[in-house]
């Protein structure tokens, strides 16, 4: 992967688990590597909050794979924030003992890019920001742990990203007008501590894997509003890359344009993150597909998706109360429409999966008129009317995520169409 993205190419990391865009990523991508990232939250040796192993997962994503009749060996897999972070609460041995539990079941299960943090304080370490220095020692522990499990499969095929100044995952809880670019002497003494911690580890071969650093290059997004790309607010991160043989990976690029993906990678910026605006198009695409139905199918019969969602998050608030403040009328419209689309984490409730089931049923059983189409879900018509005469809920689906991907694949270079 690295000498693809030190030739001025890039690649999109797909920070999702949702099956439609999984299904899409895999169909846009195809004859080029797809990356699929789970977080130490999401899936871990407990299950995580998605309830998977990284075993389960990698058993899953290749599922999927395999129905969109995509090369497994395109497929590239990646731990994003790996340490331990899951367990901050608890003191440094307990906490790090299963952060390397952790590393070890990722490598086993076949993940090969593995993103190390270890940033956090933890329940005994003292008050304050954490010494580099033990962030370090403790990201290099976890390397260890991972080569030594790696070596039953080709450690050449394993590579690491350090560095954690990222963006809040997600997207951030309250409004910015601006973020702070990673200065470059804070790149300069993560690389130099992570360096000497490596190699008093005896990790040489390991370090010469570190493909990526994680920095801040100024974008974030957040309920209402994204801060865009500035190519000259991260012209000295761009230039002091450039001798060091690596790239960065950049956080919360969702909701970025075009344009300023392009730039992006143009600036080694190579690894672009994705996550939450895929499944903002899914759930856009739904509720365009609910309008439909509102002017298509009898009440009686209808599947009030949108109705049943909010009746679900309500009842259950654990995925978005501390994300959306507010009234009561702005917390309802935030649960709905807000970027920081808290909404993913209820797809999959029996609920939910119920009311999206008779909507896909009802909608593909009549015919989709082109004035619907082009009042609820105008992009998916512009994409698809060279395709099919004939639109089903599926097809959009598919064509609003893909507007979405196509922007990535183009801004790394891979242009999809």
């Amino acid at each position: 992967m690295l000498e693809q993205l030190l030739e001025g190419g890039g690649i999109p990391s797909i920070c999702s688990s949702h099956p439609a865009v999984l299904r899409e990523a895999f169909r846009t991508g195809k004859n080029s590597q797809v990356l699929i990232e789970t977080t130490c939250n999401q899936v871990n040796q407990f299950g995580g909050y998605s309830g998977m192993t990284p075993g389960h997962f990698v058993e899953y994503v290749q599922k999927i794979a395999a129905e969109a009749d995509f090369r497994i060996e395109d497929l590239l897999l990646g731990g994003d924030h790996l340490g331990p972070h899951p367990w901050q609460d608890e003191p440094s041995n307990s906490a790090m003992q299963k952060a390397a539990e952790m590393a070890r079941a990722y490598v086993r299960a076949g993940y090969t890019k593995i993103h190390l943090d270890c940033s956090m304080r933890l329940a005994d370490d003292p008050a304050g920001a954490l010494d580099p220095r033990i962030t370090a020692q403790r990201a290099a522990r976890l390397a260890k742990e991972a080569e030594q499990s790696g070596i039953e499969r080709d450690l050449n095929r394993l590579q690491y990203v350090i560095g954690t100044e990222v963006p809040v995952p997600g997207g951030a809880i309250v409004r910015e007008g601006g973020v702070r670019v990673t200065r470059v002497s804070d790149v300069a003494e993560t690389i130099e501590v992570h360096h000497k911690a490596f190699i008093d580890a005896g990790l040489e071969q390991a370090w010469s894997r570190v493909i990526a650093l994680v920095v801040q290059p100024g974008v974030e997004f957040g309920d209402d509003f994204v801060l865009p790309y500035q190519p000259d607010s991260a012209r000295e991160l761009s230039t002091f890359i450039e001798s060091r043989g690596w790239v960065y990976e950049a956080h919360s690029t969702d909701y970025q344009t075009q344009k300023a993906l392009s730039e992006m990678v143009r600036d080694h910026f190579a690894i672009l993150k994705v996550g939450p605006n895929l499944t903002f198009a899914y759930r856009e695409a739904l509720f365009a597909l609910a309008q439909m139905e509102v002017e298509l199918i009898p009440a009686c019969d209808r599947s009030n998706i949108i109705g049943v969602l909010e009746d679900v998050m309500v009842r259950r608030p654990e995925h978005w109360h501390k994300y959306y403040s507010g009234s009561q009328a702005e917390q309802s419209y935030k649960r709905k429409y807000s970027q920081s689309d808290r909404i993913r984490y209820y797809w999959g409730e029996p609920e939910v999966q119920h009311a999206l089931g008779l909507l896909m049923k009802n909608l593909r059983t009549v015919r989709l008129p082109t004035s619907l189409v082009e009042q609820y879900a105008p992009l998916e018509k512009d994409i698809l009317q060279e395709q099919s005469p004939q639109w089903t809920p599926d097809k959009l689906i598919s064509a609003r995520i893909a507007g979405i991907l196509n922007r990535y694949w183009k801004a790394c270079a891979h242009d999809k169409g």
